[in-house]
């Protein structure tokens, strides 16, 4: 069993406490934080915690407690993260680890000197359909990983501190491209180093600093491109979607308004729809079980045994790292219109190039291109002369 300090009751915190008080579970928040002390105190009757404060060092160094978990604004996850360390508790830190690739790998280097268990909490990573299809990939279902599109859409994020820059460290792209980053490297393979990337920013529609709106192609060094969609001014919901193309297959995931639960009412639900649901009238797309549905019950799972085991999680401060890095990158890209390197002080995976294009063989003197039935039955063969290197045509049957 678990004691676990929760730092922070907005919306993550809320989510988080809920996914680990849920199922009748043996691991348990014992302490909140939070700085709004009416709040917080509520926040602790609602979810049945025993003890609540408005310091973060009484939290984290709770004689009780082992584990801490930051859901605090990224302005506060570095203090949070060398506090946690030092006192010697396993920490889990909500996403993006930090507001740029400089604050994540500080984060990195002082949980690894302290020796303490580290977890990057990366919902969207262990969605069910995510975990499923990303087992189909690595069986070898798509083939060779040649793209991988992910896509966050909503209308804003719902707290003050989002939509400030210099708390948050940037717009749509910190809050929901580190989503779809990792979601693509997962498929595309961690150990396949990221090269650079080529993004669009804008603020189209708020009042804000922050980009609102952004698309990016993160160009791997095996030749795949990873492609993040994200906006803050998305209309209808949310939008959480996952295309991924290989050579022997495609997948398609869609995670948030069509998963088979869709309701019309002329007169309003009554209550809570879904998360960033705009309206409770009309046609709307509840979710049967909201913390499962977005990852957090297999991410607590994941985290939690792999502490158990003494072993990493599947999500570690390392790839939080590695995500902080290609989203500084698309900033730069962002701002200088040109294809921005990744940089990476730090790099664990491969440095291998192999982004060729693999030849197939359809005879002693032809490549294969595509082969492919037309209407009326017979196979048009598309072939390449191995020779002179002409594309020919061959039909069959």
């Amino acid at each position: 069993m678990h004691k676990i300090a929760m730092l922070g009751t907005g919306l993550i915190g809320m989510f988080y406490t809920m996914t680990l008080h849920a199922h009748r579970s043996r691991d348990r928040v014992h302490i909140v934080c939070a700085r709004d002390e009416a709040g917080l105190e509520r926040f602790a009757r609602t979810w049945d915690i025993p003890h609540w404060t408005t310091r973060l060092e009484e939290a984290i160094n709770h004689p009780e407690v082992d584990v801490v978990v930051v859901a605090l604004p990224n302005n506060l996850h570095e203090q949070a993260v060398i506090m946690a360390a030092e006192a010697g508790k396993a920490v889990l830190c909500t996403k993006p680890l930090g507001r740029n690739a400089a604050e994540a790998r500080r984060m990195l280097q002082a949980v690894e000197k302290a020796g303490v268990f580290h977890g990057y909490l990366e919902d969207l990573a262990y969605t069910p359909k995510t975990l499923k299809a990303l087992k189909s990939a690595q069986n070898g279902a798509l083939g060779r990983i040649l793209w991988a599109r992910s896509r966050e859409t909503h209308p804003g994020p719902h707290s003050d501190w989002f939509w400030d820059k210099a708390q948050s460290g940037g717009g749509a792209i910190v809050d929901m491209g580190c989503h779809c980053i990792e979601i693509s490297r997962n498929f595309i393979g961690k150990e396949v180093r990221p090269l650079e990337v080529m993004c669009w920013a804008d603020t189209q529609v708020h009042p804000i600093e922050a980009e609102d709106n952004a698309v990016g192609l993160v160009r791997y060094a095996s030749g795949a491109i990873g492609q993040f969609e994200v906006s803050w001014a998305f209309r209808g919901g949310m939008d959480l979607r996952d295309e991924v193309s290989g050579t022997e297959g495609t997948l398609w995931l869609n995670h948030w308004l069509r998963t088979g639960f869709e309701m019309f009412t002329s007169v309003g639900e009554g209550g809570y729809v879904a998360e960033k649901a705009e309206s409770d009238k009309g046609w709307l797309f509840p979710v049967g079980d909201e913390i499962g549905s977005l990852g957090y019950t297999d991410m607590f799972a994941d985290m939690l045994n792999a502490l158990d085991a003494g072993t990493a999680p599947m999500e570690t401060f390392y790839d939080g790292y590695v995500v902080n890095a290609i989203m500084d990158a698309a900033y730069r890209s962002a701002e200088s219109k040109q294809w921005e390197p990744v940089v990476l002080e730090d790099w664990r995976g491969s440095d291998e190039i192999g982004a060729d294009v693999r030849l197939k063989d359809y005879d002693a003197e032809h490549f294969l291109i595509k082969e492919e039935i037309m209407p009326d039955g017979r196979t048009k063969l598309i072939l390449k002369e191995k020779v002179s290197g002409h594309v020919v045509q061959k039909i069959t049957g």
